[in-house]
């Protein structure tokens, strides 16, 4: 196996994958907020088991990733309103 190619060796390297960040971002902030209310329920058995911090990180993961979002969403209407003035067809993410 060689580790260094010559650049006539080369592949192209691939078009970057599509993806929606709104999508990965909902699935991780829903998990979280799951995962909160499964430590609401058991606050007491995890206080006792010296876990109380565990309540705190699931109150982080939701604000986050609704925080990322937010951050998302205005990256994307911001993205759409250039690709608007400048008069070519958005492209839907």
């Amino acid at each position: 196996m060689r580790l260094w190619l010559s650049e006539s060796e080369r592949r192209p390297d691939p078009a970057p994958a599509r993806a929606d960040a709104r999508k990965a971002l909902l699935a991780g902030t829903v998990l979280w907020a799951l995962a909160l209310v499964a430590s609401l329920i058991f606050a007491g058995a995890l206080a006792s088991a010296g876990l109380g911090w565990v309540g705190v990180t699931c109150w982080v993961g939701v604000a986050l990733g609704l925080a990322g979002l937010v951050v998302v969403q205005v990256s994307r209407r911001r993205r759409r309103q250039s690709t608007d003035a400048s008069g070519s067809a958005p492209t839907s993410d």
